[in-house]
């Protein structure tokens, strides 16, 4: 079977005799690892959409259940991203994140569109890209069907009195609910959030990844959805430390 589809190259591992294994997003097919003869090198429109950061439009061949790429063209190369160090890994941090969440071979347009508007905006952006790192994370946890409660206590349904994050309970927990978790010797990972912690993350999930372009949140927020974020993807999505990560600041 042939077809042809919009994509985005998530990783590339050299394969023998010049071929490449290439794990691509694509709209169609989703999550799919290709082999191909194209490299990343030259100047050719082939070329340029083999290499990170391009949305492609790719001729894929499935034979039962492997996948060949023999044809590429580059849609929109974002040369910006590869310019600044920052931006490159704070994208690369991203790629990986979608990696692991995606799951083989199902298409999510809508994930395909965060995707893209993540790199439309970011290649653009002069400064503190981290906070479109967590604005994409949270809208991609979103995605997945693995959003927090936000509106009541994620364990009564209180909704008064929302003061700590439990990720355990899976969002905003109240202070009598809160006693009683941390009552609890193997309760952990419940964090004291003010009312600007909850408001960014209402409305980072209120709002699409586009309307988020020139937001830039303050250290001590920043730094404490990152640490959120880590610790509910690793209990929910079963997605630990990125090894990206390690190189981010803002």
């Amino acid at each position: 079977m042939y077809a042809e589809t919009e994509g985005i190259i998530l990783k590339q591992v050299k394969a023998a005799n010049g071929r490449r294994m290439v794990l691509l997003f694509s709209k169609k097919f989703g999550k799919i690892s290709a082999g191909t003869s194209i490299g990343e090198s030259g100047r050719s429109g082939a070329a340029l959409a083999m290499r990170p950061f391009t949305h492609g439009k790719y001729g894929v061949y499935k034979n039962r259940s492997t996948y060949n790429i023999s044809s590429a063209e580059a849609i929109k190369a974002y040369y910006g991203i590869g310019e600044d160090i920052d931006k490159y890994v704070c994208a690369s941090c991203v790629l990986e994140f979608a990696e692991k969440i995606l799951p083989e071979e199902i298409p999510s347009a809508e994930l395909f569109k965060l995707l893209l508007d993540f790199l439309d905006i970011i290649e653009t952006r002069k400064k503190k890209h981290m906070t479109l790192v967590v604005a994409f994370q949270l809208k991609a946890i979103q995605l997945t069907g693995h959003a927090p409660q936000l509106g009541c206590c994620a364990r009564c349904g209180n909704t008064d009195g929302l003061s700590h994050f439990s990720v355990k309970e899976g969002g905003l927990v109240c202070g009598d609910c809160q006693n009683i978790l941390s009552q609890r010797s193997n309760e952990s990972l419940i964090y004291n959030v003010n009312f600007d912690t909850i408001g960014v993350l209402r409305y980072f999930f209120d709002n699409n990844l586009k309307s988020m372009e020139r937001i830039a949140l303050n250290e001590k927020v920043l730094e404490r959805l990152q640490v959120i974020i880590r610790e509910y993807r690793a209990y929910h999505l079963d997605v630990k430390e990125l090894k990206s990560e390690s190189f981010l600041k803002d």
